[in-house]
């Protein structure tokens, strides 16, 4: 089984590099962050013809995280509840594997209401992972908002003060981990800088000022039947690239 999970940065002006890029790897299950779409405007069809059944959880130009799967798709769950206000996470089961893709606040600066939100809402996916059923394979991916290590990090000073590399951000994560998850990247290649996202600006991809920020959980048993996990740097070039790049993963299911 292959799955992936990628911040799109608006599926109406990426359409198709999603499509090619669907095209060309086949993954069994893709999350998809920042659809900034509505649920109207999917394109449910087109990825049927794909061979892909999908679910979304959409809010017009913001936001927006869906889920498409070749192995099945059930059981679908979007945000943390009615008190919820916007579209940042969507669950479901495909293949036998709960799945949710998630777009994690930005949380702007330090000393943001919105830093805040951020902070509240992984606390809100760590209560949400921790009550799973733990008889269940589970992928937790999406587009986290925040650098795990210093590592993670073309340079560490440059963020110093700024959101994605505080302590209370990586503490988070940390509390999302210790549910009995795994960052499938980072335990497979500890020693390696490997960026997911890089500015438009000042030619941060070429000159690698990135950030890993996409990442993927999963149980340790899955963990153990991985076969592959890399990220996918030639999404990021050709004709209007997202900013973010594919996180993928091989498992032996």
């Amino acid at each position: 089984m292959k799955v992936a999970t990628w911040n799109v940065n608006s599926l109406t002006a990426r359409w198709f590099r999603v499509e090619e890029w669907l095209v060309a790897n086949a993954p069994d299950i893709l999350l998809i962050q920042e659809t900034k779409q509505d649920d109207a405007k999917f394109p449910f069809a087109l990825l049927n013809e794909l061979g892909y059944g999908a679910a979304h959880h959409g809010q017009g130009q913001w936001n927006g995280v869906a889920i498409l799967s070749k192995v099945g798709i059930d059981d679908v769950v979007r945000g943390f509840g009615d008190n919820d206000p916007e579209a940042r996470l969507i669950g479901a089961t495909c293949g036998g594997v709960r799945v949710y893709s998630c777009y994690v606040p930005n949380g702007r600066a330090l000393d943001d209401p919105h830093y805040v939100y951020k902070l509240k809402w992984l606390a809100q996916l760590r209560d949400l992972v921790d009550q799973r059923d733990r008889s269940m394979h589970i992928v937790v991916g999406g587009d986290f908002n925040v650098a795990p290590h210093d590592l993670d990090c073309y340079d560490p000073s440059v963020f110093q003060g700024a959101t994605h590399v505080s302590e209370p951000e990586r503490e988070a994560l940390r509390a999302i981990e210790a549910t009995g998850l795994v960052d499938l990247t980072w335990s497979l290649h500890p020693d390696e800088q490997i960026f997911t996202w890089w500015d438009y600006r000042n030619g941060s991809f070429h000159r690698n000022w990135g950030l890993r920020i996409d990442l993927l959980f999963v149980d340790p048993e899955l963990r153990a039947i991985t076969t592959a996990t890399y990220v996918d740097r030639e999404a990021r070039k050709g004709e209007k690239p997202s900013d973010h790049v594919p996180v993928v993963a091989d498992f032996a299911l």
